[in-house]
């Protein structure tokens, strides 16, 4: 038997909050992710856009991290981050990437593979113009996934940015944009009692849209 005292090996719920039938989904997965976000953000879940995004180092290892994901259309899934930084470049370098959703109250998962390209520069700047001032200077005062000697260090960068722009218009910089994940996998689950969890994928199939199959738990 495992160790009942020990939080994470113990740690167990039984998934009674809901089912996912082939016929509930849209035969759009995009479509159906926007549901889903909708219905996270109306049931009051904080960031309800939030997502895990797996890359690939120039060594095969795989790097994750949270990502906001900022737009999902016919399209894919929208993201926006430093091009310098280490999310950046692993994307420049393996223009490939996996997002996860997960809505612990809602007991559901959604996981997304696929193709990575950057966005226009039109769509960086128009999502930048809408950014809180605080993150448009941030966008410019840290060289995000460099060393730095302290929080004052970079708390003098972020003070320097802000005289340089003082209360002008503060443009987008080059290093910042946009990524659009185009997916060729989606896959929803939905818990059920006993881990006989409902998962249902969609794989891109050339000429005839989307093939959706159910898989086992």
């Amino acid at each position: 038997m495992g160790d009942t005292s020990d939080p994470i090996a113990s740690s167990r719920i039984e998934y009674l909050v809901g089912e996912l039938t082939e016929d509930a989904v849209d035969p759009d997965p995009l479509t159906q992710l926007r549901r889903w976000i909708e219905d996270a953000h109306e049931a009051g879940l904080p960031e309800a856009s939030t997502s895990m995004l797996a890359t690939v180092d120039a060594d095969g290892i795989p790097d994750v991290r949270a990502m906001l994901v900022r737009g999902v259309d016919h399209r894919g899934v929208c993201f926006y981050t430093n091009l310098r930084s280490a999310t950046g470049q692993q994307l420049a370098a393996n223009p490939a990437a996996a997002l996860a959703f997960y809505w612990q109250p809602l007991e559901r998962q959604v996981r997304l593979r696929g193709r990575v390209e950057p966005v226009s520069d039109a769509e960086s700047d128009e999502y930048f113009a809408s950014r809180p001032r605080g993150s448009q200077l941030s966008a410019w005062a840290s060289q995000q996934s460099e060393p730095i000697a302290d929080r004052d260090a970079l708390d003098a960068q972020a003070e320097a940015v802000e005289h340089r722009f003082g209360d002008g218009e503060i443009p987008r910089p080059e290093h910042w944009g946009g990524f659009r994940l185009w997916a060729d996998e989606v896959e929803f689950w939905q818990g059920r009692p006993a881990r006989l969890h409902d998962r249902l994928r969609f794989r891109r199939s050339e000429g005839s849209g989307w093939v959706l199959e159910r898989l086992q738990p």
